[in-house]
């Protein structure tokens, strides 16, 4: 019996070999909060261009829906903060305030830790998947306009002259894990939401625990 629970373990440990490139991918193995105890159900969701979901696709697990939260912090209200290990997007606000948004991650390898600014903000903007996506999935469309179907969703928040963007999903079961290579996801509602709030040149920060 022992044995059989080493094996499932080892199984369970073993790293995921996922294609996963550009902002939209892939979702890998990730717990969504430290809080959580035991080990998610691993998700293998490829792009699904064209798929609208419903309403209640859409409704997120209730720690991940928007919530005004305590934050201490000294940076000014408007400031974007973005804890990748939690899975959580910060809008500061005063008096030691957030609002506080679920997200999606980059994977294991793809996170990543900064300071930049918003440069430029698209509604429903159009999606053009890298050439090594297509090249994995080469179902894909080489351009899809923006729409309710787009794999970018309803807004996109563009992080400096990076290739990282804030933007929405068709995918909303995606949310609270670790899939991207980089970008950050959130449901629609929250990221037109987000997008109303915060103006052009906002500092978005982002945060990596370190991991020894």
């Amino acid at each position: 019996m022992r044995d059989k629970a080493a094996r499932l373990l080892q199984w369970l440990k073993r790293p995921l070999s996922l294609a996963l490139l550009g902002c939209a991918a892939a979702v890998a193995l990730a717990p969504a909060l430290p809080a959580q105890a035991g080990i998610r159900d691993m998700l293998n969701i490829n792009e699904q261009p064209g798929v609208v979901p419903t309403k209640q696709e859409s409704l997120l697990p209730p720690e991940f829906r928007p919530q005004p939260v305590y934050f201490r912090s000294n940076e000014p209200p408007g400031t974007i903060v973005i804890n990748t290990d939690e899975r959580f997007l910060y809008l500061v606000q005063p008096d030691n305030r957030a609002i506080r948004y679920g997200v999606g991650v980059g994977r294991d390898g793809f996170q990543w830790s900064g300071l930049l600014k918003i440069s430029r903000k698209a509604e429903w903007p159009d999606w053009r998947p890298p050439a090594e996506m297509i090249q994995r999935q080469p179902y894909l469309p080489r351009f899809m306009a923006g729409g309710e179907g787009n794999p970018m969703g309803a807004r996109a928040l563009y992080l400096g002259d990076t290739i990282y963007r804030i933007h929405g999903t068709n995918q909303p079961q995606t949310i609270g894990h670790a899939l991207s290579s980089g970008c950050f996801r959130m449901v629609n509602n929250d990221v037109m939401d987000l997008f109303d709030r915060v103006p052009v040149g906002t500092k978005v920060i982002v945060r990596q625990q370190a991991k020894l």
